[in-house]
């Protein structure tokens, strides 16, 4: 067997990454990661969290975060709010535009990924989890950081978003 197929199958995974990315910035002008903050806090309670909540969630560092946040709340897609019980925690809020944006945006990639991932059989998931495992090892990339986010632009994003 030629290793060839392989290269072609992992490109095509990161060429529809990189297509879906590039899709969601120009039709909806923000980045995945600043997509997945708006999904966030639409899953929370009063539709808010504090910064290191969504650091959490994102698993991303705070400046990230923040550089995200502020992007989002030059649009005016979110609203930084004062706790009234602690003045030192800020909770980040979806405002109504927010949420009107994530009326029109579509699932991501990740998510319907995620769906059909958990339709597999055990052993289907097994095999795959196995491959991937060896590809991370014969690639040499064992130590590398990864978020749970599916994006190229991580890297661009963080320096964008400080």
């Amino acid at each position: 067997m030629d290793s060839t197929s392989i290269l072609i199958n992992i490109r095509k995974i990161l060429r529809s990454v990189n297509l879906e990315s590039k899709r969601i910035q120009k039709e909806y002008g923000i980045s995945i990661p600043q997509l997945l903050t708006l999904n966030y806090l639409k899953s929370c309670e009063d539709f808010k969290a504090t910064h290191s909540q969504i650091s959490k969630y994102l698993n991303l560092n705070s400046s990230t975060v923040t550089g995200i946040i502020s992007r989002l709340e030059k649009k005016n897609y979110v609203a930084k709010l004062p706790n009234l019980k602690d003045k030192r925690i800020t909770y980040v809020a979806l405002t109504t535009n927010g949420a009107n944006l994530l009326k029109r945006t579509p699932q991501l990639m990740h998510e319907q990924l995620s769906i059909k991932l958990n339709k597999l059989s055990e052993n289907q998931l097994q095999e795959i989890e196995h491959a991937f495992k060896l590809l991370i090892e014969v690639m040499g990339i064992d130590n590398i950081e990864a978020y749970p986010l599916v994006t190229l632009d991580e890297l661009s994003s963080d320096q964008d978003d400080k």
